[in-house]
């Protein structure tokens, strides 16, 4: 279906994939989650299609993503298997939002800079709050004695690192703007660090990617496993594993994130 073609007020699901979702966003390497990439832009079409019966705008979705991921966030502070379990779903509606989102908005023709803001704004506050929900959950929260727990403190720290490692990407388009450079390409070979030893580093993080454990789908579904483990054991033994390596790895991840854009063709 060409842009200069009427689009109808039906479409089907085979149109909306052939202008929703073109190779230029099925193919982005950062932007793209793996979920959507499996399994959830086969399944967003038909969201999609019934909010375009509604007068429901792409922003207006977006919020909705925004509501959906602060609200895995909150659902982590039910104790016990059910708050994970349902963390754990809201964080893959918050997902299949964000798919139709733009879909909506590539429909109707109505992408903007305010959409792409809401949905910063979106991620930004779901994976800042998950790591303080899960500081809380280790900690017992609502359980008296879980003011005296540091884990608390622990969830605070990661989302801080979190939020700190999100905006090192938008630190490198704002350097860019600045220095009047063209928007940075989502290719492979831009991101990669030119120093041999931060490659080879780079490589095996692809075997381990923990640094991926940090986005708000991860977080949900790592916190469901510790779950289950707790209720394995007996306790929060093993939410208290998983906050401690989030913290240890955290720091890691923002050093070699560091390091990546300095010695790579990013800023250049």
């Amino acid at each position: 279906m060409s842009e200069t073609q009427e689009r109808p007020a039906r479409p089907t699901i085979a149109e909306l994939r052939e202008v929703c979702q073109p190779p230029a966003v099925r193919g982005r390497r950062n932007s793209e989650h793996w979920v959507a990439d499996a399994y959830l832009r086969r399944l967003s079409p038909y969201l999609t299609r019934v909010l375009l019966k509604t007068p429901i705008t792409a922003n207006g979705v977006t919020w909705l993503m925004v509501a959906t991921g602060a609200a895995a966030a909150f659902a982590l502070l039910i104790p016990g298997l059910p708050g994970a379990f349902l963390a754990a779903v809201l964080g893959q509606m918050q997902m299949l939002w964000d798919c139709s989102d733009g879909e909506v908005a590539r429909w109707r023709q109505t992408t903007s800079p305010k959409g792409v803001f809401i949905d910063r704004v979106g991620h930004y506050t779901a994976e800042g709050l998950i790591p303080i929900a899960l500081g809380l959950r280790a900690a017992g929260f609502p359980e008296s004695g879980w003011l005296d727990s540091p884990w608390p403190l622990v969830g605070a720290l990661i989302s801080v690192m979190v939020l700190f490692n999100k905006a090192l990407n938008d630190m490198v388009h704002v350097s860019r703007a600045y220095n009047g450079l063209p928007r940075l390409e989502e290719r492979a070979e831009v991101s990669q660090p030119h120093r041999s030893g931060l490659r080879r580093l780079r490589s095996l993080a692809r075997y381990v990617p923990f640094h991926r454990a940090y986005h708000s789908v991860e977080l949900t579904l790592l916190a469901l496993v510790a779950a289950i483990g707790d209720a394995i054991v007996g306790d929060l033994a093993v939410t208290r594993v998983l906050v401690a390596l989030l913290a240890v790895f955290g720091l890691i991840t923002i050093i070699g994130h560091l390091a990546s854009i300095l010695s790579s063709s990013r800023l250049r």
